[in-house]
């Protein structure tokens, strides 16, 4: 199933998802689910109710309601983006969210729970971390003090600050080459690729923010550090929870955070899998082009991520609001979404069975056109017979 809207000159446009976008406040509550039902049933397997709808119903849902391939006119762009009601969904968001977050700790601390029902609750608080970084991300590309505050401290639950100077200038700068540490590789699993992206992300946006202190005359250790702003609420957040919860609720928020950063890890790695921007004789890579990260239209998922799947779009026009994101024609594109992505991606010969073949089908079986993994190169070359040229990603 595939959904169009044709607009005319004549007919004033109408967003038709612009109801569908409150979706986003309503899934994370469904932290509270999974601890219902297992105070009104007693048994803590319930407690995974949640993790199965994002991981299991959401790739269901997608797969039922198809893709959407409607843009609104860029006639209709301006008047879109100054429509205040879009902002607002994800300021109301940033509280929902740190709400879900605090009452995922607070049942933990004052529960009973078996293994089983304190590793779905780590999960089910990783999801909500997750959806946090999500709107760190949505705001923390614009250019209102307001949102780019908002940024930083959606981000503070899940100890994810620094996302907010890694994603926006490290990131859109390297995406889609050897130098990213957050794009993947063709042959590198997603268990490789989160060893070099955690701390390769960490490293680059510390790097990224102290230059620009020192270059501003700016103490690095100071508060005009963007990245120890959202680590201190980070640590205040924390230490308020441990004061009220007790100590023990620490490794409960680390693993939770945990998860929500692998949630991050595991976007990135489906985003821009193998595509390569192509590097000029004066090293410069070229500008990023909608075909340089892989797309995903399908509906629920985007209703619910406001558009994040609409990549291909993102990184060639970044500061364009979530509702005004594009769908175009002949783009790498995924087979589901993002959740059913990922849980393809957990599982890695899964992987790249599915993904191996799109990716060449693509981009062709030069090597010079695809970012392959340095230790599995000549596995690749022999197995899907690669043809090595020179300027091949290395």
């Amino acid at each position: 199933m595939q959904a169009t809207l044709p607009t005319s000159p004549d007919t004033p446009y109408r967003d038709r998802k612009r109801y569908a976008w409150l979706l986003s406040l309503l899934v994370p509550t469904t932290v509270l689910v999974g601890p219902g039902l297992m105070v009104w049933s007693g048994d803590a397997r319930l407690l995974w109710a949640p993790v199965l709808f994002f991981y299991g119903f959401i790739p269901l849902i997608d797969y039922f309601m198809g893709e959407d391939l409607s843009n609104p006119p860029e006639s209709a762009v301006a008047a879109l983006e100054a429509d205040r009601f879009y902002r607002w969904i994800t300021y109301l968001l940033a509280p929902v969210l740190w709400a879900a977050f605090i009452f995922s700790a607070w049942f933990v601390a004052n529960q009973d729970l078996p293994l089983y029902g304190w590793l779905a609750m780590v999960m089910i608080c990783g999801a909500v971390g997750g959806f946090c970084i999500n709107l760190g991300h949505e705001l923390g590309h614009k250019n209102t003090a307001l949102e780019k505050a908002l940024a930083k401290i959606v981000l503070a639950p899940s100890a994810y600050g620094h996302f907010f100077i890694e994603h926006n200038r490290g990131h859109h700068r390297d995406a889609a080459t050897p130098l990213d540490p957050a794009s993947s590789r063709m042959g590198e699993s997603i268990y490789r690729f989160v060893l070099r992206e955690m701390p390769g992300a960490w490293v680059r946006a510390w790097e990224l923010e102290s230059t620009r202190l020192r270059q501003a005359g700016l103490p690095v250790f100071s508060w005009h550090n963007h990245i120890l702003q959202p680590a201190l609420l980070t640590v205040l957040l924390w230490s308020a929870l441990m004061a009220w919860l007790g100590p023990q609720i620490l490794p409960f928020l680390i693993l939770a955070a945990f998860w929500s950063n692998f949630q991050l890890t595991s976007a990135n790695y489906v985003e821009h899998y193998g595509l390569l921007r192509q590097q000029s004789s004066n090293g410069r890579y070229e500008t990023c082009k909608p075909y340089h990260s892989w797309n995903s239209n399908h509906i629920f998922s985007n209703w619910i991520l406001f558009q994040l799947q609409r990549h291909s779009d993102h990184h060639a026009h970044p500061l364009r609001r979530y509702q005004s994101l594009r769908h175009f024609e002949d783009l790498p594109t995924l087979p589901s979404g993002y959740f059913g992505m990922f849980v393809v991606a957990y599982i890695p010969p899964l992987w790249f069975w599915m993904m191996d073949k799109r990716l060449l089908d693509r981009v062709g079986r030069d090597t010079s056109n695809i970012n392959l993994d340095p230790s599995r190169r000549a596995t690749l070359v022999q197995r899907y017979g690669l043809v090595e040229t020179q300027g091949a990603s290395a």
